[in-house]
């Protein structure tokens, strides 16, 4: 065979000489030269891929496309479309160049038989149907494809598209405008396109990309990708579309949405490949039995699947961290408002009864002594106290809040502000510490533009839009506001964020304050 080989070489360099010396004038180098290089290119191709590759008959049949190629030359227009035989069985059987199903090799039977029919590629509109008939076959074995030959079938079927497409647009070239100056036009690229169709192919019988599964591609790429899409690029790289993954978690095996994973049971016609580290589970792949064929193809699953099933995990620590985190600055909320509620009953229950009963028995002593206007003085200073004392219990735990709702607690608030307040609440039935944030939230906005606003109106708004309580806190003051300057906003962003709200200041220089925070309507407890 390899003696044989040899010969074809000067054989197809004087097949080639000879037909383009029987067909064309030496002086029209115009003609023939693009002619003799294209089927030179289609032999020396074909041979150079023979050799490295005996056991695939793509190289013989890309050989024999070139000297059919010459076939016109020699025995006239008989023979114009010969080579189209051998490139159609060629591209539909590329890389192994063997015919495995019955459809392929109908569809070969009848590229052969339309090249022994000159008049049947002469038809721009049966080369248009044909065409398509090849490219349809080529892609139903694609699809139908798993595993190793599934990368080989899509080269095939890249082959198949490409000369389709060239006779295509040859044939629709000439229907359009069928002129002789255009006729010598699409010959050109018809013989460029055969030429590099050539070229490729052979690249790929000395590459053969689709016998490898690129395992650092691929571990890359999952490296990178998220759970969610590890399906997809395995399934790309492993030629199995029906390629499930699980990962195992205490129950079992679930997907990457979290959903339980069934396995196969016994005489099942999928396949299972499991994934363990140190023993323990990791990860599960489902797939056809077809995919295990390839040489190492379980090590590059095996890693790819234990980098994935690390990065899931980690993801999933993540995950839970941030839950517990927040989670605890709720608790640490939650302990502050009940030690402020400790503190302003001990407050209520002691030092105010106390300051309660010493100014009623002042007022009784004012009534009947000539130190009268002494003793008011020193019940006016009292009533001051107690009415600061109250502010600041109230500051502790709105108490209000347990009696009339947030409405009332911040009619009581407003109604205590030296700034007029135009309050706008709209009733709705909130968590108590939905409320309490709410309260302390307006109370620390309403402190704010008392000290530093010098404004000489606010408004403070409050209503559930979409299961979201919208909290807006309005004044026509200075403006200027910036959180983090002992204004308490960083405090109020704490809690309100660690109800899973958010909190905006929008304050700019002369043109007043808004400060606006959205939280929650459900709010999760422990």
């Amino acid at each position: 065979m390899r003696a044989f080989r040899l010969w074809l070489w000067p054989a197809g360099a004087a097949v080639g000489i000879a037909a383009e010396w029987v067909y064309f004038d030496w002086e029209d180098w115009g003609d023939w030269l693009p002619d003799l290089a294209t089927g030179w290119t289609l032999i020396a191709c074909g041979l150079a891929a023979w050799a490295p590759r005996p056991e695939s008959r793509s190289g013989p049949l890309l050989a024999a496309t070139g000297f059919a190629w010459f076939a016109a030359n020699l025995i006239g227009d008989e023979g114009l479309y010969l080579h189209r035989g051998p490139v159609i069985q060629l591209a539909l059987s590329y890389p192994y160049g063997r015919l495995g199903r019955p459809l392929d090799r109908f569809a070969v039977a009848i590229g052969y038989g339309a090249s022994l029919v000159p008049a049947v590629w002469s038809s721009e509109i049966v080369t248009f149907a044909l065409s398509a008939l090849f490219v349809v076959v080529a892609g139903h074995g694609y699809v139908h494809a798993l595993g190793r030959e599934r990368r080989a079938r899509l080269a095939a079927l890249g082959a198949t598209a490409f000369i389709s497409a060239v006779m295509v647009g040859t044939a629709a070239a000439r229907l359009a405008s069928p002129t002789p100056e255009l006729t010598d036009a699409t010959l050109l690229v018809y013989e460029a396109a055969l030429c590099a169709l050539a070229v490729a192919l052979l690249a790929g019988l000395v590459v053969e990309p689709w016998t490898r599964t690129k395992v650092a591609d691929l571990v890359v790429d999952l490296g990178q990708a998220g759970s969610g899409t590890l399906r997809d690029a395995l399934a790309q790289a492993l030629g199995d579309p029906t390629l499930e993954i699980g990962y195992w978690l205490d129950r079992g095996y679930v997907d990457s949405e979290g959903r339980p994973l069934a396995l196969p049971t016994e005489g099942s016609d999928r396949r299972v490949t499991r994934v363990d580290r140190d023993g323990t589970p990791i990860a599960v792949l489902v797939h056809d039995e077809a995919v295990l064929n390839d040489p190492g193809l379980s090590d590059a699953l095996a890693r790819a699947a234990r980098l994935a099933a690390a990065n899931a995990r980690l993801q999933a620590e993540v995950r839970t961290q941030l839950d517990e985190l927040a989670e605890s600055r709720r608790r640490l909320v939650h302990a502050g408002d009940e030690e402020r509620r400790r503190l302003e009953r001990r407050l209520h229950e002691t030092v105010e009864r106390r300051l309660t009963a010493l100014a009623d028995r002042l007022e009784d002593a004012e009534r009947g002594t000539a130190a009268a206007a002494h003793l008011s003085r020193v019940r006016q200073q009292l009533d001051r106290a107690l009415a600061e004392l109250h502010d600041l219990a109230a500051g502790l735990h709105p108490g209000g809040i347990e009696e009339g709702g947030l409405g009332a607690a911040l009619a009581s608030l407003a109604a205590r502000s030296p700034v007029p307040v135009d309050l706008r609440v709209t009733e709705v039935s909130l968590a108590e510490e939905l409320e309490r944030a709410t309260y302390f939230v307006c109370s620390e906005a309403l402190a704010n533009v008392i000290k530093y606003a010098g404004a000489s109106s606010a408004v403070i708004s409050v209503e559930e839009r979409a299961e979201r309580l919208h909290v807006e806190i309005t004044d026509d003051g200075v403006g200027g506001a910036v959180p983090g300057d002992g204004s308490g906003l960083s405090g109020l962003a704490d809690r309100v964020e660690a109800l899973g709200g958010t909190l905006e200041l929008h304050s700019p220089s002369g043109g007043g304050t808004r400060l606006s925070v959205e939280l929650p309507v459900r709010v999760q407890t422990t």
